[in-house]
């Protein structure tokens, strides 16, 4: 990684993802070691039928520990949080996510761009945005205030992604930190870990 580009002290991974990018999770964390020096984050657009099927299924595949999402629960280190469906994932000023009904953003709750927006504004320089495969815009404008507020942006490589059009649209209006096939990603995310395993 460039030194240009490493961050210091992250305390926050967020990363976000629609169609296809199940399958590029689990090529990811199935394969991230405990303990982690940061929490991780995930938001993608789900059914609203799907209740607690993505939770189980990380939970399962995952060393990391999953964390159910409640409002106003705290976000601690070492563990993973999905965010719920129907719902936009906020972040507080106390480190706590909040869970919003308002009207969904790129016909989508959780939003992406709702989440790395609002963990920008709280985390700044402390936070990784990561965005995966997709079929929509959601996340371009997300990953640019990460960006501003002097986060680490991170992009899905098209070329790997079952749906190229998120990462394309993200790569064509954000210039990210990076561009990395999922093998990268996972790399990434060790190589900003503190805790030794």
């Amino acid at each position: 990684m460039e030194e240009s580009k490493r961050i210091k002290n992250c305390k926050a991974v967020i990363i976000g993802g629609s169609a296809g990018s199940l399958q590029a999770l689990l090529q990811i964390l199935p394969f991230v070691e405990k303990p982690l020096s940061f929490a991780i984050v995930i938001v993608v657009h789900r059914k609203h039928s799907d209740e607690q099927t993505l939770e189980a299924l990380i939970a399962l595949k995952s060393k990391i520990q999953v964390k159910e999402v409640e409002d106003k629960v705290k976000l601690i280190p070492g563990f993973i949080y999905i965010a719920p469906s129907n719902y936009h994932l906020l972040f507080e000023k106390n480190e706590t996510l909040s869970l919003d009904t308002s009207e969904k953003i790129n016909y989508s709750r959780p939003s992406i761009d709702v989440s790395f927006e609002s963990a920008a504004e709280i985390y700044g320089n402390q936070l990784v945005g990561i965005l995966l495969s997709g079929s929509n815009s959601d996340g371009t404008v997300g990953l640019r205030a990460i960006k501003a507020a002097g986060g680490i942006t991170v992009v899905q490589n098209p070329l790997s992604a079952e749906m190229s059009f998120m990462p394309n649209n993200a790569i064509l209006h954000t210039a990210p930190d990076f561009i990395l096939n999922t093998e990268e990603i996972l790399e990434f995310i060790k190589e900003i870990n503190t805790v030794t395993p």
